[in-house]
């Protein structure tokens, strides 16, 4: 184990939605791409706290009771872009007996970071985006190291609710068995770009409701 410190914004307790069961969720500082939806900015910069795997190990395993059934998700931001970091925290969680996964957005095929965990989930950003390739090319990676994936995509109407944009959502993770959970397009960070100065640049697309999710799920969830 290296002993190399990483970067994170905050570790938040008690999710329901960041993987199986209950799930302390460390929120990892610095990403790659600059996604208009966003709902974390302030995680954007590779700034916040500065901290050691051993020291977030010991404050995570507090909670082990807590979340016994569920874990810990590594978010961000792009945790894959810590990768030593993320590695030593891996292996503290895992040996003791603390179920680890990392939400990414596929952008980095890293088979020794797969390998480390229980388990990924994937987020497809096809928003402004129509080439989708690279996402096989890490779905390839994570069949090579045994790391099981979900796929989730942010669903936000007149950006990639069409039929052609669905259709192309389908043709990725259908020959692979998968399904999308679709997570509703919301503007609860407006604030947080506010704060931080921050142009939001889809303050004016309509937040997606019931109906638009269960009409991409039919047209991509075909198994």
């Amino acid at each position: 184990m290296q002993n190399k410190k990483g970067y994170i914004d905050s570790v938040y307790c008690g999710s329901g939605v960041d993987g199986k069961g209950l799930r302390c969720v460390v929120f990892f500082s610095g990403c790659n791409l600059r996604c208009p939806f966003c709902h974390n900015p302030e995680t954007l910069c590779k700034s916040g706290q500065e901290i050691s795997a051993e020291e977030l190990f010991a404050r995570l395993k507090r909670y082990k009771p807590y979340f016994k059934k569920g874990g810990v998700t590594l978010s961000g931001g792009e945790p894959f872009l810590q990768k030593e970091f993320l590695l030593d925290l891996a292996v503290l969680l895992k040996s003791g007996g603390i179920h680890v996964v990392a939400e990414t957005n596929g952008t980095i095929a890293d088979e020794e970071i797969l390998s480390a965990l229980d388990g990924v989930i994937v987020d497809v950003k096809n928003q402004e985006e129509n080439d989708l390739c690279g996402y096989e090319k890490f779905f390839d990676a994570c069949g090579r190291a045994g790391c099981d994936y979900t796929i989730t995509n942010v669903l936000v109407p007149g950006k990639n609710d069409s039929c052609d944009k669905l259709s192309a959502l389908s043709a990725l993770v259908g020959k692979r068995g998968k399904r999308v959970k679709f997570l509703p397009f919301r503007k609860l960070c407006e604030d947080k770009y506010a704060e931080l100065g921050l142009n939001f640049i889809y303050a004016g697309m309509r937040e997606a409701e019931e109906e638009d999710i269960i009409k991409a799920e039919k047209a991509v969830n075909q198994l």
